[in-house]
This record gives structure tokens, C-alpha cells and sequence, in this order.
């Protein structure tokens, strides 16, 4: 099967934004690469092809690839929660965890691990609606781009609607079904009738424009987009909008073999790294006294150091739990996130003619 290697590229950026953000949260990475809007695009764009040949398989298929690493994640966290004390959970609220409709719930000690899951939970939901919004997007491609953006305006307004654990869920569904449907618009080929001269100062606006909005607007804390929902969806669309119009030439990344290799490794092992990577910096964080990492000189080479043991820990996580990816995309499950080496096949020897004896001169008669 042949790869978009365009798209795992993104994919790997996004999920690199992603673990840097929670290792240093500086506003400023969100808004460097918005990396959900992106992923989210591209979970739209795979969509279409596959809703094509059967809706429900391919709603099947997106369920089996997307929860068993969550599964897993559950087994080992719920019964830690569970021991450690969890005294106001809900029994049939742990359903969650097999079936993420709404953020599977988690006591203090799980927050870490949870707090990221609501990516699932949006995720589970725009593969449920994908066939709804995919006939609607053939009936009224601009329409069904801006709708959501719309409800969400509504929704901002009138947020009490839907109460609090299922308003967030609606929330974050809203904020990023327009970069879903712009997965369509990909994968249908109408990004690329666009012309340049209108979709680049589109783009422009909408990043330019939200970026001047939430300065004029500041929170509490001072800037912050993404606490403006409609803001960081229509910045997200922005993004998009070039990202998935214009593809580049990927054909260098296969004679940059580790890059090459390194790109596939985070796509045979997203779910894992994104469930866990979290888990990982909230230990490192937890063992920066016992380990005494305060008598690092300096404050540099100390992030430095945290950094890399928060990723030592995400690597023992890939390495003992990613197998599971490997069970849920019917591949044979492994040990190592690389992909295994391509056996070229010798070249056949085809047998040569026997060179011919060379001619034995006769005397000639007098």
C-alpha cells in the first residue's frame, strides 16, 4: 500500500508541536503549527476514499485503529486510580474509557494521562458524523465548510445548552469539523481549483484576523487564542487551507533514510506516543527532586536534561505498549516501531552461451 508521505510528514510535525507544547507550554508553539486543526484535516481527507467503498466498514475500521490503545491505557490506569483512591467516580461513567463518547473520566492521580483523551473522544465523534457530513459537503461544499464555524459561534453565546461534560464534547466537535470538511474538500480535489490569488489572502485573513482579535481581546492571563474557540478554529482553517492546497515533491525523503525511517516510526506508533507522552513528562516532572536535577547548573542544560528522561520514559512506553497499533492495523505485532527493512530479491543470473571454441587453422596444401 502506497503512503501519502506528504501527510505522514504533517502528521509527525503535529504530533512533534504536540509533545513539545506540554514539555514547554509556551503560547507561542500553539500558534507556531496548530497542530489538532491540522491532524484533524487529515483524518478527513482519509475518510472520503474509504467512505466511497463502504460506510460502515470504514466506520468499523477508524473505531478498531483508533481504541484499543486506549483500552490498553485504561487497564492499566482505572485500577491504579481505583487503588489509589477515587472516591467520588461514577461506575458506568468508567463505560467511557471502553467506548469515549465524552472524556473518560480520571481521578488527580489519572488527570495527566486523561487530560489529553478529549482528542479521541472529538475524533470518535467526527468518524461517526462523516457520513452525514460527507453528503452534505457534495450538496453544499462552502455551506457545510462554514456551519460549524456558525454553531460555534451559537454555541459560545449559549454554552450552558448541553451542560458541562457534554457542552465540551459539542465544543470541541464544532471547533474542528470545518478542518474535517476541508479534508473533503482535499480528497475531492476542489482545494486544488481554487486559485491561488483567492485562497492565499483567505488564508491570510483568517490567521491575521484572529491573531489581531485575541490581542484586542486579551483573557485574564494576557493572550490567549486558543481560550477563544471560534478564534483558534477559524486560525486552524487558516493553516489548512494551505497546507492541504499546495503538496509538496516527498521524493527526497526517501534518500534521507532516517528521516525517512523516523517519519514512519511515528505513524506506526501515533496513538501510543500521543496517549502516553503526557504520562512521561508529568514523571520526569515527578522525579526531577528525587534525581536532583535542581543542581544542574543551568537552566538550559536542566530543561535539557528533564526533556530527554521525559522522552526516555516515552520510548520504554513505545516500546512495550505500541505493539498494540500493530494488532489493531492486522499487521504482526512487534517489539520495534520501525518498519522492517525491504528484502530485495538478487537478480537472477541468466545463464550466458558458451563462448565458441575458436577455429583450428588447417594447413593449407602446396
Amino acid at each position: 500500500m502506497n503512503r501519502d508521505r506528504y501527510f505522514d510528514s504533517l502528521r509527525v510535525l503535529a504530533i512533534i508541536r504536540v509533545v513539545l507544547f506540554h514539555a514547554f507550554p509556551f503560547a507561542a508553539l500553539e500558534l507556531v503549527f496548530p497542530s489538532m486543526g491540522v491532524m484533524f484535516a487529515l483524518g478527513g481527507s482519509l475518510m472520503v476514499k474509504s467512505l466511497d467503498k463502504s460506510v460502515s466498514r470504514t466506520i468499523r475500521n477508524r473505531i478498531r485503529r483508533l481504541l484499543p490503545a486506549l483500552w490498553v491505557m485504561g487497564l492499566i490506569l482505572v485500577p491504579l486510580m481505583l487503588r489509589l483512591g477515587w472516591p467520588d467516580h461514577a461506575r458506568w461513567s468508567l463505560l467511557l474509557w471502553l467506548f469515549p463518547v465524552a472524556n473518560p473520566p480520571a481521578s488527580e492521580f489519572g488527570y495527566p494521562a486523561a487530560g489529553v483523551l478529549w482528542y479521541l473522544v472529538t475524533y470518535l465523534w467526527l468518524v461517526l458524523l462523516s457520513p452525514l457530513l460527507l453528503k452534505l459537503y457534495r450538496r453544499a461544499r462552502l455551506a457545510t465548510i462554514l456551519l460549524p464555524l456558525a454553531l460555534l459561534g451559537v454555541f459560545v453565546i449559549h454554552p450552558d445548552v448541553f451542560g458541562a461534560q457534554a457542552g465540551e464534547v459539542v465544543q470541541n466537535v464544532l471547533m474542528f469539523a470545518a478542518c474535517w470538511v476541508l479534508g473533503f474538500a482535499h480528497r475531492e480535489g476542489d482545494l486544488r481549483r481554487v486559485r491561488a490569488a483567492v485562497l492565499l489572502p483567505l488564508a491570510v485573513a483568517a490567521v491575521g484576523g484572529t491573531l489581531l482579535w485575541a490581542f484586542e481581546h486579551p483573557a485574564d492571563t494576557g493572550f490567549d487564542l486558543v481560550g477563544i474557540p471560534l478564534a483558534y478554529a477559524i486560525y486552524s482553517v487558516g493553516f489548512v487551507l494551505v497546507l492541504l492546497r499546495w503538496s509538496p515533491p516527498m521524493g527526497w525523503l526517501a534518500r534521507a533514510r532516517p528521516v525517512d525511517r523516523f517519519v514512519s516510526m511515528v505513524n506506526n506508533r501515533a496513538v501510543t506516543i500521543y496517549l502516553w507522552h503526557n504520562v512521561a513528562i508529568t514523571i520526569a516532572v515527578v522525579l526531577f527532586d528525587p534525581l536532583k536535577l535542581w543542581e544542574i547548573p543551568t537552566q538550559v542544560l536542566e530543561d535539557v536534561v528533564d526533556f530527554a528522561l521525559a522522552m526516555s520514559l516515552l520510548v520504554v512506553a513505545v516500546l512495550s505498549l505500541g505493539w498494540v497499533e500493530d494488532i489493531a492495523a492486522r499487521r504482526k505485532p512487534r517489539m520495534s516501531p520501525f518498519p522492517r527493512p525491504r528484502r530485495t530479491a538478487p537478480a537472477a543470473v541468466v545463464p550466458q552461451p558458451a563462448a565458441p571454441e575458436p577455429a583450428t587453422v588447417q594447413p593449407v596444401p602446396a
